[in-house]
């Protein structure tokens, strides 16, 4: 394999199985919260069936499934009031006075300016589009590297630079790919900005430059520079649009934590006050009712506490995979 070429995702470029990453980035949130809930549900089965005592006969000797659960109630309250102040607080940075809106409105309308210039065109708006127009200009300006270099008399950086830009190409494709028709509020949108390895692309162009200055005509460098520059304004964008997700995701997760600490409360609360031993008799395939119903109601009451692990995970991944901006490359 050439130096030049890279994986055209992030996890081809890590060392992460390729389910393990799923699950970590790409899965629904919420469905990774409720597969997290049915394997508790599953567990507390399988040690119900187990135990040599019925759940039934230890209800009717302790108090210990109300004592769980008035556990629960607690915990879910305090739980899912400190979760959403802290992402309360992860958001303040929103509330700010007048003046530190309009510097932040100045610096990103100037910011737009250079992009306008770069792309020749208004900037899209949408983030999906935003980062379409960078990758496309980086390919455009790839193979206008690639055509002034064709006549060069050195033959070795003539070869480093048609397996620079074939590697840039192929994975530009992929990115475009997954870009088109990607709403932002979505994952979608952030996992094609990964894929796309700029921090490589910079550190190699950088170091072809370098290393050939002395043998470079005018047109080639401004050549190499064009395409440092487009390679360089993409770094930002991508941070900028990762930090928006992350703070969108927050907001869901706040939202989802209190729409599941409603539904736990209810269930906690209900297996408190109305279940006891006479509640549910018989049995259901085999194993008691009340085992089934108190293990269901154990997964459900735990819901908020998944939910927060699952978007955490992703989140968390997120962060460990992007803590750089630049050629500094981590993984």
């Amino acid at each position: 394999m050439s130096e030049f070429s890279t994986g055209d995702t992030l996890r081809e470029r890590t060392d992460i199985n390729k389910y393990w990453f799923w699950l970590l980035l790409q899965a629904n949130r919420w469905l990774l919260a409720v597969g997290l809930a049915f394997v508790i549900f599953f567990v507390f089965m399988t040690w119900g069936v187990l135990k040599p005592v019925s759940l039934h006969s230890t209800m009717e000797s302790s108090d210990m499934v109300e004592t769980l659960f008035s556990g629960l109630i607690g915990a879910i309250i305090t739980g899912t009031t400190l979760v959403v102040t802290i992402n309360q607080l992860v958001l303040s940075q929103e509330i700010s006075s007048l003046g530190s809106q309009r510097s932040r409105m100045d610096l990103t309308m100037d910011f737009r300016q250079n992009t306008d210039s770069l792309l020749g065109m208004t900037t899209p708006a949408d983030p999906a589009d935003y980062l379409y127009e960078l990758i496309e200009t980086s390919e455009q300006r790839a193979k206008t590297l690639r055509n002034t270099l064709s006549e060069t008399e050195n033959q070795e950086l003539h070869e480093q630079v048609d397996e620079y830009v074939a590697d840039l190409l192929e994975n530009a494709n992929h990115a475009h790919s997954l870009l088109e028709d990607a709403d932002f509020g979505t994952f979608d949108v952030v996992s094609p900005a990964l894929d796309y390895n700029y921090d490589r692309k910079i550190h190699h162009v950088r170091r072809l430059g370098m290393e050939n200055r002395d043998s470079l005509t005018n047109e080639e460098r401004s050549a190499f520079r064009d395409l440092l520059e487009v390679l360089t304004m993409y770094g930002p964008v991508r941070e900028y649009i990762k930090n928006l997700y992350i703070q969108w995701a927050l907001v869901k997760l706040s939202r989802a934590i209190l729409y599941a600490a409603l539904v736990a409360l209810t269930t906690a609360g209900g297996m408190v006050i109305f279940v006891d031993p006479t509640t549910f008799l018989g049995t259901v395939f085999g194993i008691e009712t009340v085992l089934w119903v108190v293990s269901a109601a154990f997964a459900i009451s735990t819901l908020p506490f998944l939910l927060f692990i699952s978007f955490i995970l992703r989140l968390a991944t997120l962060a460990k995979q992007t803590l750089s901006v630049g050629p500094l490359m981590l993984s």
